[in-house]
């Protein structure tokens, strides 16, 4: 469904990312882990549009999508999260996710207040009866779950989630684990997560960056008999 090939990126003098290759099949959730600063969000990045790669390129559905503004890759069906929220704050829940819907989008922001919507998103995501509670009125874990529930509202064929965990408690993390399994159900999914026992526990493939390299590829199980990543700690 999606692959890229042989990324290269750098800004100035320091190589982020070196011949990075990384493939996701439709239907399942992948992975992407690693230390900080192994390259992981800047992938991302490349992978939906924020930056250009130096060289290497981005396919989707057999399109290629290299250096496409981020804008236009959404509207072939790729959506994202991210791992600094990205909320309108002053604006609620609703209208938060009315703003990324295509009708909103195609028609422009004078459509937000007379366009209903669905507001069933809201309750996918676990913020029933929160329609109308401004963003920035809302408690973390629920301002973590309105982001992907804009991400959703897109209806992407292909979700990226950057660090859904970030910030979150036991009990934040074991909620967004039980939507993202929802979630695979009926998407394709592909997540970086900073939380190795979240991510074994839901992906069905992981790729390991270290150095802004992909080091280890495989199965959790695979990834847990890897030698190198046994001693690095990051397997769990």
């Amino acid at each position: 469904m999606f692959e890229a090939k042989h990324l290269h990126k750098r800004f100035g003098a320091h190589v982020v990312l070196e011949d990075v290759s990384l493939s996701f099949e439709a239907g399942r959730l992948s992975g992407i882990m690693g230390p900080n600063g192994a390259g992981k969000t800047t992938c991302f990045n490349l992978l939906t549009g924020r930056y250009a790669p130096d060289r290497g390129s981005v396919r989707f559905e057999g399109r290629d999508i290299t250096g496409l503004p981020p804008r236009a890759i959404a509207r072939l069906g790729i959506s994202r999260s991210f791992q600094v929220m990205n909320l309108f704050d002053d604006y609620t829940a609703l209208d938060n996710v009315l703003v990324a819907t295509p009708e909103v989008r195609e028609r422009g922001f004078s459509m937000l207040g007379r366009f209903k919507g669905e507001s069933d998103i809201l309750g996918r995501v676990g913020l029933a009866g929160k329609e109308h509670v401004r963003a920035k009125d809302l408690s973390y874990g629920d301002r973590r779950a309105l982001e992907i529930g804009v991400a959703l509202a897109a209806r992407p064929k292909l979700l990226f989630l950057d660090e859904p965990t970030a910030g979150l408690g036991t009990e934040g993390t074991a909620r967004i684990a039980a939507l993202i399994t929802q979630l695979k159900r009926t998407l394709t999914v592909v997540m970086i997560e900073h939380d190795m026992k979240f991510l074994f526990g839901l992906a069905d493939f992981i790729y390991v960056m270290h150095w802004g390299q992909v080091i280890a590829q495989g199965t959790p199980a695979e990834l847990r008999a890897n030698p190198w990543v046994q001693r690095s700690s990051l397997a769990c």
